[in-house]
């Protein structure tokens, strides 16, 4: 692949940390790295691939020196930082909900619609880390037997809120062992020994927006643009690691040997389904893993065409950061870098 040069927006925050520590396992071939922050974390000091970086502001100066911008912090820099870095010259690769919906914008999980990023018109968006997950285990059933419904209930970890939510979860569960009281801040509800229904804001549906990016974010990946699809998500007391429940209704009868073999053999995906000696899916067992673990395979007894199963995989990891990182390897190996920088010299 050929060098390029990145930026990183939101490198100190939970998904930019396990990005820098990603590019460093997989030796993601950058020429030069710019870390960028809130105005807190400027001028902090951080070590990737033994050489140590400041973290600066994210400016247009800065953008039009990069040929690759990570954008892992919040939608709302998303929607500042984004066109300023496409219109710098920069292809960026977006970890926020700002851009996933727009039809101009490829959301992409590469073993599943990689062929979207030809595409790209200078943003390219990863899912939410809880679609991630989902569309992986449905893309290659689908592609043998097509899929008429879903029913997902997902079982979210408090990193997926970010790192206040994993200082709460924490600071809680102690001041509750030392007996005494404990209030909610960053999330709805108290969260140490505790789960609730609740992640992102509620809509006039009763479903909340998590929920339905779900909804539209499988949709848009696999194509299926009318795909029933129910969710509930729960945030539940884990540091690391979503897990869902899934409810699968096909075209025609599937037999759960068929489900397995075909998902042992998808990459990215790793069966764990052997619950007679308590081998399933754990978000303790996909925490600092790329794969995603699935198990608990069986028919479904509520239709005759139905699959049930469970998965957990690593929200910061497959849910994120290596997600962009895996991306970016795409782009490179097909040249879409260089048509980027074509595009922009062309219009400059």
């Amino acid at each position: 692949m050929e060098g390029c040069r990145v930026a990183v927006v939101g490198a100190t925050g939970a998904v930019g940390k396990v990005f820098l520590r990603i590019a460093e396992e997989r030796k993601f071939p950058y020429t030069a790295l710019r870390l960028c922050a809130t105005e807190r974390s400027w001028g902090k000091r951080l070590l990737v691939n033994g050489q140590e970086h400041i973290v600066e502001p994210a400016t247009p100066e800065l953008f039009s020196q990069v040929d690759i911008a990570f954008i892992s912090a919040s939608g709302k820099a998303s929607r500042e930082y984004g066109p300023i870095a496409v219109q710098q010259g920069a292809l960026v690769i977006d970890d926020s909900s700002t851009f996933r919906m727009d039809p101009n914008v490829p959301l992409v999980v590469p073993e599943v619609n990689a062929d979207d990023l030809d595409g790209h018109q200078g943003i390219i968006s990863i899912p939410n880390c809880s679609t991630t997950p989902l569309v992986m285990v449905l893309k290659p059933l689908n592609h043998l037997n097509p899929v008429r419904r879903v029913v997902v209930d997902t079982y979210q970890s408090v990193s997926g809120k970010g790192s206040k939510a994993v200082a709460e979860l924490l600071d809680q569960t102690r001041l509750l062992h030392e007996g005494r009281t404990v209030a909610a801040n960053d999330l709805p509800q108290r969260i140490a020994y505790n789960l609730f229904p609740h992640i992102d804001n509620f809509e006039d549906t009763g479903y909340t927006k998590e929920e339905m990016k779900m909804v539209g974010e499988t949709r848009k990946i696999l194509h299926l643009p009318d795909l029933p699809l129910s969710a509930t998500c729960v945030r539940v007391p884990v540091l690391v690691g979503h897990s869902e429940a899934v409810h699968v209704e096909f075209e025609r009868p599937m037999a759960v040997a068929t489900v397995r073999e075909v998902l042992s053999e998808s990459i990215g995906i790793r069966v764990v389904d052997n619950p007679a000696s308590a081998l399933y899916p754990m978000p303790i067992e996909a925490e600092g893993i790329d794969d995603v673990l699935v198990g608990r395979i069986r028919k479904d007894l509520s239709h005759p065409n139905g699959i049930a199963l469970w998965l957990s995989s690593d929200n910061l990891r497959k849910g994120a950061a290596l997600n962009a990182i895996q991306i970016a390897e795409d782009v490179l190996k097909r040249g879409l870098l260089l048509r980027q920088r074509k595009a922009q010299s062309w219009r400059r």
